[in-house]
This record gives C-alpha cells, sequence and structure tokens, in this order.
C-alpha cells in the first residue's frame, strides 16, 4: 500500500492549519512557472510520513483550475519500494506571493510557504504551519556547503530545530 504523504503532505497533519510561524516571511515577486517541474529534497526535518524515504522528490506542474498538482515521490529501501503522494496547491494570498496551502486529503489543506529561494529558482526553503516542518529544495541533488549553511543559519534565526535536520540521500541503492 502506497504511503500518503511526504514533503508538504505532513503538512495536512494539522488538517486546515493554512498560517505559517510568525517569523517566516514567504518570498515576494514570486513567478509559479519558474518554481514548475522537479525538485529535490536536499534536508528535511523528521516526520512519520516521510520516515527512512531516501531519494525524495517534488514535481509541480500547473493544473486545469489554475492551481499547482504536486507529485511527490520517495524510495523506501526497508521496502525496496517507490512511495507516491499526489495533491494539490492553491495560493493564499496572490500569485506572487510564494505562500500556498496545500491538499493530499480532500478539503483538508495545509500551509507552503516559501521563504527562501535561489535568484535563478535554483533552490528553495519551505515551511510548514509550524516550526516542526522544513525543508530545503533545489533544482539538482547536490548543492553547495554554501547553501546548505545559509539555509541552516537561516532556519535557525527563525527558530527551527537545525539540529534536527535530515540530509536526504539520492544515491542508488547498492
Amino acid at each position: 500500500m502506497i504511503r500518503i504523504g511526504f514533503l508538504t503532505v505532513v503538512l495536512l497533519a494539522l488538517a486546515g492549519c493554512v498560517k505559517l510561524p510568525t517569523a517566516v516571511e514567504p518570498v515576494k515577486d514570486f513567478e509559479a512557472s519558474r518554481y514548475l517541474g522537479t525538485w529535490y529534497e536536499i534536508a528535511r526535518l523528521d516526520h512519520s510520513f516521510e520516515r527512512g524515504l531516501s531519494r525524495v522528490t517534488a514535481d509541480y506542474s500547473l493544473r486545469e483550475d489554475g492551481g499547482i498538482a504536486v507529485l511527490n515521490r520517495g524510495y523506501d529501501s526497508a521496502k525496496d519500494e517507490w512511495k507516491e503522494a499526489e495533491g494539490k496547491a492553491y495560493f493564499v494570498e496572490d500569485e506572487s506571493t510564494g505562500y500556498l496551502k496545500v491538499s493530499f486529503f480532500g478539503p483538508f489543506y495545509g500551509a507552503y510557504g516559501i521563504f527562501g529561494l535561489g535568484e535563478n529558482y535554483d533552490y528553495s526553503m519551505v515551511s510548514g504551519p509550524n516550526n516542526g516542518y522544513l525543508w530545503l529544495l533545489a533544482r539538482s541533488p547536490d548543492v553547495s556547503d554554501e547553501l546548505k549553511a545559509d539555509f541552516v543559519s537561516r532556519a535557525a534565526a527563525l527558530g527551527f530545530d537545525t539540529e534536527a535536520l535530515i540530509w536526504v540521500s539520492h544515491a542508488e541503492p547498492e
């Protein structure tokens, strides 16, 4: 059976919670068309829906209703299988603010706040509805040590427990 949820699916654990942590300010001048495509999960805080998964990606595409389709995927090496979850996202404020609500379960939504974004949309720093939900995403499975350090510094300043970060492996299983 496919385990529902990872990456943004976590947000649904707090059904209907689309507020961001107080200190998190979503990016402005956001361009959804540039955000579409595949993102690799570089780091995350641990949650049961993602526990043990490696090679995690998120694919974003446009929906006919103007929203964004979300496909999260990760490899469970213990079961030697891929897990997937499909969802949908909509802007909370306006389309130029990196603040969305995401749903993987019917009418229940959770916050997805982009508080850091590379000028070329090559990385994204994402918060959920509280400081227990945090991700670093990138267009490549490998990022610089400088980006990792910047992410840790920014996240710590916003009150996230960066000591608990999981650095996601994208290596092929042996």
